[in-house]
């Protein structure tokens, strides 16, 4: 099982970006998948969750309306769309499939991982 995170960068505060995280060696389709994030010096952290097939979407209060999750499921992706962005964003953000179809906001839960994708928010 391959997990490829790409699409981080450096952006300025209310900036937007959007990542990708595309998927291999499994049934895409069949799988909750999130992302989670990792800040310097800070745990691993749940932002967003969506269901094997596209619905239910939930996120973390801090990026609520500000952050989507979609998945394309004829092309084994995940994305994140990220709007507004503020400078406590900043991290490296992973995507994980998770081993039930609806995704859980945990990341023990998750059995696979990519391997990460750095953004950066200048203030």
């Amino acid at each position: 099982v391959q997990l490829q995170a790409s699409g981080g960068g450096l952006v300025q505060a209310g900036g937007s970006l959007r990542l990708s995280c595309a998927a291999s060696g499994l049934t895409f389709s069949r799988y909750g998948m999130g992302w989670f994030r990792q800040a310097p010096g800070k745990e691993r952290e749940f932002v967003a969750v969506i269901s094997s097939n596209g619905n239910n979407p939930s996120y973390a209060d801090s990026v609520k309306g500000r952050f989507t999750i979609s998945r394309d499921n004829a092309e084994n992706t995940l994305y994140l769309q990220m709007n507004s962005l503020k400078f406590e964003d900043t991290a490296v953000y992973y995507c994980a499939a998770d081993r039930t179809t609806w995704g859980r906001t945990t990341a023990a839960a998750y059995g696979y991982w990519g391997q990460g994708t750095l953004v950066t928010v200048s203030s």
